[in-house]
């Protein structure tokens, strides 16, 4: 039976950490939910991916930092962005009301 289900219910309420959920996943392919209340990435670390990301922001804003690029970039909703893979960022900012909410693409080889 096909199951409908809504990207924006059951968001958690407690979160101390960003929350990342698989919504979709196949041979090179997977598809999540991340869910950011004000998280950003923990200083000095970065994202070094080895596989291309496709995220696009469904609600709320927030601040990158992204290798290379002369300055942050700022998304709102709406906003969506490929992230080359080995191409280090950040998250320097998250909206906390509303929440931040994306949808990532993982596109691994």
């Amino acid at each position: 039976m096909i199951a409908i289900n809504n990207f924006f219910s059951g968001l958690p309420e407690q979160m101390p950490n960003e929350f990342f959920e698989p919504i979709l996943k196949r041979d090179g392919l997977e598809i999540e939910r991340i869910i950011s209340k004000g998280h950003v990435t923990p200083p000095g670390e970065w994202y070094d991916q080895g596989w291309d990301e496709w995220v696009l922001l469904l609600q709320g804003r927030a601040i990158l930092c992204i290798q290379n690029e002369d300055k942050l970039v700022e998304m709102k909703a709406g906003d969506y962005l490929l992230l080359p893979a080995h191409v280090l960022h950040r998250v320097e900012w998250t909206e906390t009301e509303p929440e931040t909410i994306w949808l990532a693409i993982h596109l691994k080889k």
